[in-house]
Order: structure tokens, then C-alpha cells, then sequence
């Protein structure tokens, strides 16, 4: 049996971090991340320091030496003069109720005497954040009592922390996990779901894993997936995910929940995207013509505009919606070098929340700083949904729309504000007057009878001047935000434009907060005149892989970094094609990356005709012909066969077409002509297609198709991610 490492032996006690006085790092802890003082990591690297020499002094067996060449021998990795016994993993736990977790350490910057914890770890170890806050033991605190008292903590540590829960932490090493069983707590989970998500947070939040507790991945909808760690090997309470290939089993806990589960996604699949039940499939679109489609609450439907008149205001309406049109949202984003994420609720260029009627319309001027550079629109028709919560075993209806992309004129911009249409509305005729309660315009013989039944029946709204009549269902939910001037007539508007206009959200790439959909859409989506986003300036250090090549990249830098991409192009030289013209391959296959170099078709030696693998593969036949007399009978009879088959004729007419083609075979400059599948004929045609532009020469367009296949967008966004134009190859 593998003989272990010795454990660190290092335990302390600490106080839980107020996060009223907490740095950004610490207010968005992920994971199972805590931050320890800095006199903690002294004193881990001292205990880390005697635990290796420990190790290294035990006795070692001659099998397992450094002496014997068939051993690997284990090596401690070393920082600076000391050595580490691989991530730091600890236990904490509560003692006030005895709960315990696993965790590992972000950074050593936290004050002395306190330690920060993420939500998960708080939730874990039974500790109510309100309990942090000296502000919330104080009823009836006011806003700037709070900030006051947040601040009397700061300056005193020790009264502070001695109220605060004390938390135990000790150092403890855990397995490198192999296999992790998650049990969800509620009934149809749909893997597809929560898969990749789960896969991801895993890997960038997450150090250990503890059995027992509560793991919750939250979905790209706002809904949140909650699965109990039941079991690990190595068994154990806990294990460490660090740098290990984990396999993750999900059962369901009993019975009853594993039928549910089958019964929802069955229903599920029956309103997927596409299906008469569920949201249409998105698709690109004309200035010309609308688009017809349904959408599911809680989904987006995605279209793309990839042209209209740019030198005029562009409109974006969406007619045919139930009620007063807040069962669905308008958002649109434009496509560019640094701004390619899809239209979403919390990250969008242009939104549209509000409805008049049952049309929401969106006018885009040519002359806004965010259309500079924009190579398509992409425009999201979403289902609003006010459940944030996981499954649904309901079943709901879809929302049907007309959407319509269409230029108008300047002077036709709806910009008017209400005063100017009152203004220009129409009087009554000379006979008539106005009513005062409800401002129509009705016959002055009987304005007194409409008066009398006016008054008794209806009733204004001294805000908005809306008139209803006083006992229906729309008077009784009329309302007025005392915020700002929003207002509705139903309790789903009011709760809608509470949700998006006065709900505490926060940005999930900085500490920047805000109570406004709107806004924090603004910010994650905003770019200044620099070219360099918010989050750039926050902090210029942050990275992000480039999308091209995969390589981590400073975001202030991927501007130098994408000229290079730029220039490497120009360089590159045209693949081989196959000589067969029929054919849409290369010779050496594409790979990833754009790479067009190396054999990866799976050609052996002797094709020296100019030929791809596939094409060549039927005249090859393990037979030694070192002068190629063999292979020419076998392309002799090729060409035969094809000739036979296409045009009926004898053995004897066809022979005199085939000698010139059989004389042209050792002048590679010359094609060879075999007949291929559908599929690989549509590559070539829509290739001659892309070349007859006259941007890309036809191998680069070969090579294109056969990466992309038959779609003619996506081969164009090969072409220009990773091929030089004529003009390029010329210079």
C-alpha cells in the first residue's frame, strides 16, 4: 500500500468577517473559498516546513529509493526556500452548533483574528449572514446607524469578533477525488441543464468537495440546482477536486423522484425549441419581410439581422402580444470584434422592458457609438418568467409575436413626448365639449346625462389621468412606482417592474451593484471611447482567452494581441488541394485552429498522383509497383467504369476519351477526374462559389468548406478568422 504524506498540523480559531467591512474579494467569495490573515500563511509554511522533514527523514524502503530506476519517486514542489504538500485544504467548523465543511484558501488577506466565508461555506456551517452584522442585532436601525456602527466594528477588533461566530479551522489534506454521487433534491433535473454548468464551477470555484452538504449550481435562466454530496471515493468525508479527473454520478433519491424526473422531461421535450408546444427555433431575418414565432417563458428566441439601411434609424417592433405586453422582453446586442455575446435580460446593448399596448418597439439611430463597427444585429425575443426557481412541472403556453426589422425615415422617429401629441390631437367639432372626468368629446346637448353617468360610474386617476371604471378588476390593481414614473394596472406589471427596475443584482465579473436590470446591463455591455470596457478599467490585469487561438490573454492587450493573428495570416501559405476537381478536400485535412499543415487524413507513401486520401483510397492495393504500371491499370479502369456508367456507350467508343486523360496523369499541374459522394460535391461548388467572390483564392475557400462543410456563413467566418485575402497573399 502507498505509503501517505504526513499531515499538516496546524489548527486556529477565528472570527467570521463582517461583510459590512469586507474587500471586494471577500463580498464575492465562489465556492468553497476562505481568506485567512496573513500570519496564518506564516504559520502553515512553518508547519509545512516540518511536515517535509518529516517526510524526507522516514525510512525508505530499497524498492522505493531514488536509486532504483523503475520508481518514481514523489517530490515535494517547492516555493521560494519552502515546500508545499500540494493546495491548502482545511475542516471548518461551528462551535456553536458542530457543523462542519472542507474548504480552501482564495489568499492570506483578511484581518487579523478573522477569516471570511463564502455563501456556501455560511450556509454549510449553519451561519446567518444577518448574525455578521453588529447594524442587525439593533432594531429599528436607520441606514446611516448601520454604516456608523459598521464602522465601530472596524476600530474595534476585539469587543467585535468576540461576538461574532468563532470558527476552528484545521489544516487538513484530503484525497485527490476519483468519483463524487450527487442526489438532487427536487425532481426534474434535466442533465442537459446543468451538465457543463456544473462541469465549470467545479473547476473554477471549487477545492473539495464535503460529504453531506449542499451543492448548488445556478442555470443560465436564474434558476438554481441543488444536489446533496452523498458519497466519495476514496471514502471519506471529503475530497480534494484540485488537478484530478472526477466522475460524477447523479441518482436520484428515491423512487417516486426518478418517475417525476422521466415524466417532466418527457414533457420537456415535447416543448422543445421548434416543437407546436415550445419556443420557435431562431433564424435570420429581412428588413423585408416579419418574422412569426412563439416563445416559451423563461426562454429567448435569437434572430440575427445581418443587413438594413445604415445611413437611416432602423426599427425593431414587436406586435401581436396578450394584455399590455409583459409576458415578453426586446433585447438586442450588435455583433463585433469585442462584443459577440447573444442578447440576454442582464447583458444587452438595446432593451426594451416596457410595452405600450401590446407592441414594444425599439429605435436604433445610425448616428449611436454603439453601431460603429457592427457587422450584424442580434436581436432576442424573451419570454419573461417570474419564477427564479428550478423546474416547473407545470406545462405553459407559449407567447406568440410578429417581429419586424424595418428602416424609417428621421423625421418619422416616435421620439414625440406626451406633451406634443396632446398638442397636436384633434379638438372636437363645434357642437361638442369635454368632459371633465373623462376628457372625451361628446355632443354639448347631452353633456349633462354623460356627466351625471360619468361620474357615477367611472373614475380618473389624478397621476396618469387613465380612466377606469371604479369597480373593475383594473382600478382595483392600478398602481403608481413612488420611485419613478412607472405604472400599471395589474399585480404582474407591478411585480415585473419591481423585479427589473428595484431588485438588488450584482455583476458577476466585479463588485459593481445596482437594483436596476437596465443598468447592470449598461455596464457589463458599455465600452468607452478607448475600445477598453468597465471591467477593463476596474482592472486591467483581468484576462480572457482568445476565441482564435485559445491562448490567455490580457483583456487590454487582445486589441495588439488579434493584429498579430492579422499579421501571421498574411503569411500563411495556400493548402494543397486534391487534384480531382470534383473533390472539396485538402490534401492534409484541416485540423483545429485553422491548421491546414500535416497529414491527418490518413494518406500513406506512394500517392504521388495529387490526390486526397479519399479520393486515392479505392486505387490503393498492397502490391509492390515501383514504376506505376499496376496503378495505371487501375485508374485505367476508374475512368472506364465512370465513362460506362454516365454515358452508355461501348468499351470501344470510350477508349479514345480516355487516353488523353491517362497521358495527362504524370503532369500533376493537370486534373484527374473521379466521382465523388453528394456531400463532398456540395463542398466544392459551395467553395467555386466563395472564390468567384474574388476576396479568398479557392484553396483557402476548399479548405473553408471542408471545416465548416455546406454553410456558406459559417466557411465565410472561417475564411476571415483564418484565411488572407487576395490582396493580403499579394502584398
Amino acid at each position: 500500500m502507498e505509503e501517505r504524506l504526513p499531515l499538516i498540523k496546524w489548527s486556529a480559531t477565528f472570527a467570521v468577517a463582517d461583510p459590512a467591512t469586507a474587500t471586494a474579494t471577500a463580498k464575492n467569495l465562489p465556492g468553497d473559498n476562505i481568506i485567512l490573515p496573513q500570519s496564518a500563511l506564516e504559520q502553515l509554511m512553518a508547519a509545512t516546513t516540518a511536515a517535509s522533514s518529516e517526510w524526507e527523514s522516514r525510512p525508505t524502503p530499497i524498492s522505493r529509493s531514488r536509486d532504483n530506476p523503475y520508481y518514481e519517486f514523489e517530490e515535494i514542489p517547492v516555493v521560494g526556500n519552502q515546500r508545499v504538500l500540494g493546495p491548502f485544504t482545511f475542516r471548518l467548523v461551528n462551535q456553536a452548533n458542530g457543523n462542519a465543511v472542507h474548504a480552501g484558501v482564495r489568499e492570506f488577506s483578511a484581518e487579523e483574528g478573522e477569516v471570511a466565508l463564502s455563501p456556501y461555506l455560511l450556509d454549510a456551517l449553519g451561519i446567518d449572514p444577518k448574525e455578521l452584522s453588529p447594524a442587525a442585532a439593533q432594531d429599528g436601525t436607520s441606514a446611516e446607524d448601520a454604516v456608523d456602527l459598521a464602522d465601530e466594528a472596524k476600530s474595534s477588533t476585539t469587543t467585535t469578533t468576540t461576538t461574532r461566530p468563532q470558527i476552528t479551522i484545521h489544516a487538513k489534506q484530503l484525497p485527490k477525488g476519483k468519483y463524487v454521487r450527487l442526489r438532487p433534491l427536487e425532481a426534474g433535473y434535466d442533465p442537459e441543464d446543468w451538465k457543463s454548468l456544473l462541469e465549470r464551477q467545479l473547476r473554477e470555484s471549487y477545492t473539495t468537495l464535503t460529504k453531506g452538504a449542499l451543492l448548488s449550481v445556478k442555470g443560465v435562466k436564474g434558476q438554481t440546482f441543488q444536489f446533496l454530496m452523498d458519497k466519495f471515493l476514496p471514502e471519506g468525508d471529503g475530497v480534494c477536486v484540485v488537478d484530478t479527473d472526477l466522475e460524477v454520478d447523479i441518482e436520484a433519491l428515491n423512487e417516486e423522484q426518478a418517475r417525476e424526473t422521466v415524466r417532466q422531461i418527457m414533457a420537456k421535450s415535447q416543448r422543445a425549441p421548434g416543437t407546436a408546444a415550445g419556443s420557435s427555433q431562431g433564424r435570420e431575418i429581412s428588413i423585408w419581410k416579419a418574422a412569426e414565432g412563439q416563445v416559451m417563458p423563461g426562454d429567448y428566441v435569437d434572430y440575427v439581422l445581418p443587413s438594413w439601411d445604415r445611413s437611416q434609424p432602423l426599427q425593431i417592433e414587436i406586435s401581436g402580444l396578450p394584455d399590455d405586453g409583459d409576458a415578453v422582453d426586446l433585447f438586442v446586442s450588435t455583433k463585433a470584434m469585442r462584443q459577440r455575446a447573444l442578447p440576454r435580460d442582464t447583458e444587452h446593448v438595446f432593451g426594451v422592458f416596457t410595452a405600450t399596448g401590446n407592441i414594444k418597439t425599439l429605435v436604433i439611430q445610425p448616428t449611436n457609438a454603439e453601431m460603429d463597427g457592427v457587422k450584424q444585429l442580434q436581436i432576442s425575443v424573451h419570454g419573461y418568467s417570474s419564477s427564479r426557481s428550478g423546474s416547473d412541472s407545470t406545462a405553459p403556453a407559449p407567447t406568440r409575436f410578429t417581429l419586424r426589422a424595418q428602416s424609417v425615415a428621421a423625421e418619422s422617429n416616435t421620439g414625440k413626448d406626451d406633451s406634443a401629441i396632446q398638442a397636436t390631437a384633434q379638438a372636437g367639432g363645434p357642437d361638442e365639449e369635454q368632459c371633465s372626468n373623462c376628457h372625451q368629446w361628446v355632443p354639448g346637448r347631452t353633456m349633462v346625462l354623460h356627466e351625471s353617468f360619468c361620474r357615477r360610474n367611472n373614475i380618473t386617476c389624478p397621476q396618469c389621468g387613465g380612466v377606469f371604471k371604479k369597480d373593475s378588476g383594473e382600478w382595483q390593481h392600478h398602481w403608481h412606482c413612488p420611485h419613478d414614473d412607472g405604472h400599471g394596472s395589474s399585480e404582474a406589471s407591478k411585480a415585473k417592474h419591481d423585479d427589473v427596475f428595484h431588485t438588488d443584482r450584482q455583476c458577476p465579473n466585479c463588485p459593481f451593484q445596482t437594483n436596476s436590470m437596465p443598468d447592470l446591463a449598461r455596464h457589463r455591455t458599455s465600452t468607452l471611447l478607448s475600445g477598453i470596457t468597465a471591467h477593463e478599467v476596474a482592472d486591467g490585469a483581468r484576462t480572457a482567452d482568445c476565441h482564435l487561438c485559445g491562448k490567455i490573454v490580457r483583456l487590454r492587450d487582445m486589441g495588439t494581441h488579434f493584429k498579430h493573428h492579422e499579421l501571421d495570416k498574411a503569411q500563411r501559405t495556400k493548402p494543397p488541394i486534391c487534384r480531382n476537381p470534383n473533390c472539396g478536400r485538402t490534401l492534409h485535412g484541416v485540423g483545429r485552429g485553422g491548421a491546414v499543415s500535416g497529414t491527418q487524413m490518413g494518406q500513406g507513401p506512394g500517392n504521388d498522383l495529387g490526390l486526397c486520401s479519399m479520393c486515392f483510397a479505392p486505387l490503393y492495393v498492397q502490391l509492390h509497383d515501383p514504376e506505376g504500371k499496376a496503378l495505371r491499370r487501375r485508374i485505367e479502369r476508374r475512368y472506364l467504369s465512370q465513362l460506362l456508367q454516365g454515358q452508355g456507350s461501348s468499351t470501344q467508343a470510350i477508349l479514345p476519351e480516355i487516353q488523353p486523360l491517362m497521358a495527362a496523369i504524370p503532369n500533376s499541374s493537370e486534373p484527374m477526374f473521379f466521382c465523388v459522394d453528394e456531400t463532398n460535391c456540395k463542398r466544392r461548388d459551395v467553395a467555386e462559389l466563395l472564390a468567384a467572390m474574388g476576396v479568398w483564392a479557392l484553396e483557402w475557400c476548399v479548405a473553408a468548406c471542408e471545416a465548416e462543410g455546406v454553410d456558406p456563413v459559417m466557411a465565410r467566418e472561417w475564411l476571415k478568422n483564418w484565411a488572407p485575402t487576395v490582396s493580403q497573399a499579394s502584398d
